[in-house]
């Protein structure tokens, strides 16, 4: 099951006491203070990973705690610090205080971490406070307390590039043609009820990740459909790759589809549809779809964009992994040399 939304309450460890105690030994006047540290309290950490795609893990268990920092101790034994708890979250996940709504973190890159819940400090033993003006100290601090929030999690897929479509036009079985991804595919609309993610890869090792957005339908950017739930997870890609069904099998043309399909971006997200993009002329293998495509290249010939001809059930791509893997380049060197 997909998840892209959920709610958690977390409560980070207390600090441990601080210890009074005063040392006695056999043939030792007068040994003095000697009450250790009390342990920091355990951190709830969130850490971003490839291996997630979903946020289903934490539908079921809502409530994390990490365990409190031990007391100090006699003999200036002091309290080692509590193991922090750890939760695996996709990379992509949006951080919000639910009391505030204020945005803690975005975490957009693998392997990065927030600490969401920070463990109290633990307080300090009567050793601490010996002074020569104090010899015989008698008081100790008590641990902090570890933080409590309830925060709300949302995800939002990040990939090179998204494939954007009305449902049917053939988005799953183009990733599939592409990539190891194995979304599902049938004949009728909303077969793809979540993004999948799959990676392409290249004879020298690179790779680039590619989303498959579910259907996109007029209406959208107001909720119609999935509405919300597609739009969200077509934010961070770097590139558009507008999948159009040629041979019109539901009886629409291809060039209003693209039409209607770049006004949702545009109603949802201004300057979405402005992002560099590919289309990706599918189902070239079914009656009509040749005249189609010159039809389709007559309404964009006063635009500069590149129109590839494919047929994913076929298998025959042509220079579409090329042309993607060139095109996410170019906006990610474009992007890099960006002034800060």
């Amino acid at each position: 099951m997909f998840v892209d939304k959920a709610t958690i309450t977390v409560k980070a460890g207390d600090g441990g006491h601080g210890c009074c105690s005063f040392r006695r030994e056999k043939y030792i006047a007068k040994g003095g203070p000697d009450g250790g540290d009390g342990g920091g309290g355990g951190h709830v950490i969130l850490r971003a990973t490839t291996s997630q795609q979903s946020l289903q893990d934490l539908l079921y268990n809502r409530h994390y705690a990490a365990p409190n920092g031990p007391n100090g101790k006699g003999k200036d034994m002091h309290g080692r610090k509590a193991p922090d708890v750890e939760l695996a979250v996709p990379v992509g996940t949006l951080v919000y205080d639910r009391g505030t709504g204020e945005l803690l973190t975005d975490l957009n890159a693998d392997e990065m971490t927030f600490i969401v819940a920070k463990g109290g400090r633990g307080g300090r033993g009567n050793a601490r406070f010996l002074s020569n003006f104090n010899r015989a100290p008698r008081n100790s601090e008590p641990g902090e307390p570890g933080e409590e929030r309830e925060v709300f999690l949302e995800l939002k897929t990040i990939a090179d590039a998204g494939l954007v479509g009305y449902p049917n036009a053939g988005k799953s079985t183009l990733l599939r043609a592409i990539s190891s991804a194995r979304p599902k595919v049938a004949a009728y609309p909303f077969t793809t009820l979540h993004p999948n993610v799959g990676v392409v890869e290249y004879p020298d090792f690179a790779r680039l990740t590619v989303a498959d957005i579910p259907g996109l339908i007029e209406g959208a950017h107001a909720n119609v459909g999935l509405g919300h739930a597609f739009l969200k997870h077509i934010e961070r890609t770097h590139l558009l790759v507008f999948v159009l069904d040629m041979a019109g099998m539901d009886g629409r043309l291809p060039w209003e589809d693209l039409r209607h399909l770049r006004e949702e971006l545009e109603l949802y997200m201004k300057g979405l549809s402005k992002r560099p993009a590919v289309i990706a002329a599918n189902k070239m293998d079914l009656p009509g779809a040749a005249e189609n495509l010159e039809l389709l290249r007559e309404e964009l010939s006063s635009e500069v964009i590149e129109i590839l001809p494919i047929s994913a059930d076929q298998g025959k791509l042509g220079d579409l992994p090329a042309l993607l893997r060139e095109k996410v380049e170019a906006v990610k060197d474009r992007l890099e040399t960006m002034p800060q």
